[in-house]
């Protein structure tokens, strides 16, 4: 019983006592308006669910048709279909190093053959194409990342641990998180800016399926789960990532017209690097093992050899910090890199290129 159904309740019984013996009851008149509201209350929280679950559902059928299981090589993941002419955008952890994909629709059980168009593994995005498109073939919509909000419902859609077509329910929980994720051996992946984070459950299979609004539209692209340290390599539970909309769409138009990305929009310092370790064997800075010829750092005149210290106002401690920071700037910003040359130590200006 609610609490408003027993204070009308209350009052209705109140009535045959003397008035003002009963705080909270007034008469017949008040009583009877609690019974009104009361029962206007209880039908309202009813229909309102009602209303919502009519959302859900229709986000389902709207945009379920455009989410495809793909499998790759030795994988098994998601994508979203991008356009009318058979291309697909996935992750491009996806993909892997495979050329040759086999890809189920939501409405059907035939697979279809696709190649790949081409794979970015600095934003984790990969375009494919369908060597046939079939009727019906339904292409998404893509939202716009600049109006997602922190506490919107979303929906991620996808085919996790196998099971295709699969919903998850969640919230926006942040956005703008910088993320890096873990690569092959031990080592680390793509670092990304302006991620989505997500309640939405994001398993295995999830990845590159869509981060679905309540209007319909794609705000991103669920590509990876939050670790728990304490549980190995599980999990952490409702915490995970989506590639904002607005960029998978700048990606995806450059594949998709160029045959590869030509303006990344990411900052680069052009070296090759690696973490070293001080005499206490704590991560103390980036080693450079190989600058790029013409790049931020040959410019600046930074050799192989010299360990980076510092960004900018920010530390460098290891390559996973280097590459935060990068993330976070733009090709053509003016920074500092303070290094360290033999038992020297040098600060100089430098212009970032792109990556």
């Amino acid at each position: 019983m609610s609490a408003s159904r027993a204070r009308a309740l209350l009052c209705s019984v109140a009535l045959v006592c003397p008035v003002g013996l009963v705080p909270g009851c007034t008469g017949a008149g008040s009583g009877s308006g609690a019974a009104a509201r009361a029962t206007t209350t209880q039908a309202a929280v009813p229909a309102a669910a009602g209303e919502l679950q009519d959302d859900y559902l229709k986000v389902i059928r709207d945009v379920l048709p455009s989410v495809v299981q793909i499998q790759a090589a030795g994988d098994l993941g998601s994508g979203v279909v991008y356009d009318d002419r058979g291309h697909i955008v996935t992750n491009a952890h996806v993909v892997g190093d495979g050329k040759t994909f086999r890809v189920t629709t939501a409405n059907s059980e035939e697979e279809l053959a696709a190649r790949l168009v081409y794979s970015y593994p600095e934003q984790d995005l990969a375009v494919i194409r369908l060597d046939r498109v079939p009727d019906g073939l339904k292409p998404a919509r893509f939202g716009d990342s600049a109006k997602v909000e922190v506490g919107q419902i979303v929906l991620a859609m996808g085919s996790p641990l196998g099971l295709s077509s699969s919903v998850t329910q969640g919230i926006v929980s942040a956005t703008g998180r910088t993320v890096t994720e873990s690569g092959d051996e031990g080592g680390i992946g793509a670092t990304i800016a302006n991620m989505v984070q997500t309640s939405a459950a994001i398993n295995p299979g999830n990845s590159g399926g869509a981060l679905v609004d309540l209007d319909g539209e794609v705000i991103g692209i669920p590509t990876l789960a939050a670790v728990d340290p304490r549980l190995g390599e599980g999990s952490a539970p409702g915490i995970g990532f989506a590639i904002p909309a607005s960029m998978v769409k700048t990606v995806a138009d450059q594949i998709i017209e160029d045959g590869r990305v030509t303006d990344s929009g990411r900052a680069a310092l052009g070296i090759t690097g690696r973490t070293v370790v001080n005499d206490d064997y704590r991560a103390a800075g980036v080693a450079v093992v190989e600058v790029r010829e013409g790049g931020a750092a040959d410019d600046a005149g930074i050799r192989p050899g010299d360990v980076i210290t510092g960004l900018g106002d920010s530390d460098i401690t290891t390559i996973t910090s280097l590459a935060e920071v990068l993330a976070a700037a733009e090709p053509g910003d003016r920074t500092t890199v303070t290094y360290t040359r033999g038992s020297g130590e040098k600060t100089v200006d430098v212009t970032l290129g792109e990556q």
